[in-house]
């Protein structure tokens, strides 16, 4: 059956015959601008990203200074995004500085237990910092839209981060070895990889803590990954409604279906 010249929602697809695509494009359309946009959440998970992948990809001792630059530029751009208050900012501005105190000792110092320990150390703190100032930015917003379930997103990769730099700062700092005399202390993408699968509780066991305070913290780091994923961010996918694209003959101009029309006039 062919649509009638009269047809209003007939004459609207003729007129505009890539509508449904271009509807369908707008979901990706505003993915893309949030992941590139300087002030969204989309961007600092991309920074997260980088700093992950720079973290596992460069395992040189002097790239631990690098990586806590890294890390200063993800919490500047978290504390810019959340719109952090001015005491939070004043605080991490004198965190940056010290944090880039001990970069600059581990890289001309060279010295493990000063180096490597006060960089992963400040690390921890900043990775401490960010995820509070996301939490607090998503507790008042007054919808949960893309930028809340990226923002959810960015906590959960962060708190990963920091226990993360906690084991090893603790590997760094303790007489024993973290991991146990077979496995030793483990480098810091070692660190990373036992970080998150203990927050996903996957627990292959090929890292396991020797004693503690390690073991008290992945027993720390296991709560809070499952209690985030079952009450924060289910409840912001859950909350989260995405934009419905329209069904392609389904309502005309004025706004009635075209059955409930169709059917009023033959009545």
């Amino acid at each position: 059956m062919t649509d009638s010249p009269n047809d209003p929602a007939g004459a609207a697809r003729a007129a505009d015959p890539d509508a449904p695509d271009s509807a369908r494009r707008q979901p990706i359309r505003r993915l893309g601008r949030a992941m590139v946009s300087p002030d969204s959440y989309g961007s600092v998970l991309l920074l997260i990203l980088f700093t992950y992948l720079f973290s596992v990809g460069v395992t040189a001792s002097w790239a631990a200074s690098l990586v806590i630059t890294v890390q200063i530029g993800t919490v500047w751009a978290v504390l810019r995004v959340s719109g952090a208050r001015r005491s939070v900012r004043r605080v991490a501005a004198v965190l940056f500085v010290i944090s880039a105190i001990a970069a600059a000792v581990n890289l001309f110092v060279g010295k493990e237990a000063t180096g490597a320990g006060a960089v992963a150390f400040m690390s921890a703190v900043l990775y401490l910092i960010a995820p509070f100032s996301i939490t607090r930015s998503l507790l008042f917003r007054r919808e949960v839209d893309l930028q809340t379930v990226l923002g959810a997103i960015d906590i959960y990769l962060l708190v990963g981060m920091l226990f993360a730099f906690i084991y090893h700062f603790l590997g760094v700092v303790q007489p024993s070895a973290f991991f146990g005399a077979a496995v030793g202390d483990g480098k810091l993408p070692q660190d990373l990889f036992f970080s998150f699968t203990t927050l996903t509780t996957t627990g292959y066991g090929n890292y396991v803590p020797a004693g503690n305070p390690g073991q008290s913290f992945a027993v720390a780091e296991m709560l809070i990954g499952q209690l985030f994923l079952v009450i924060a961010v289910a409840k912001v996918i859950n909350a989260y409604t995405p934009v419905r694209l329209p069904i392609a003959g389904s309502q005309q101009t004025g706004g009635k279906p075209a059955d409930e029309s169709a059917g009023g006039e033959g009545s």
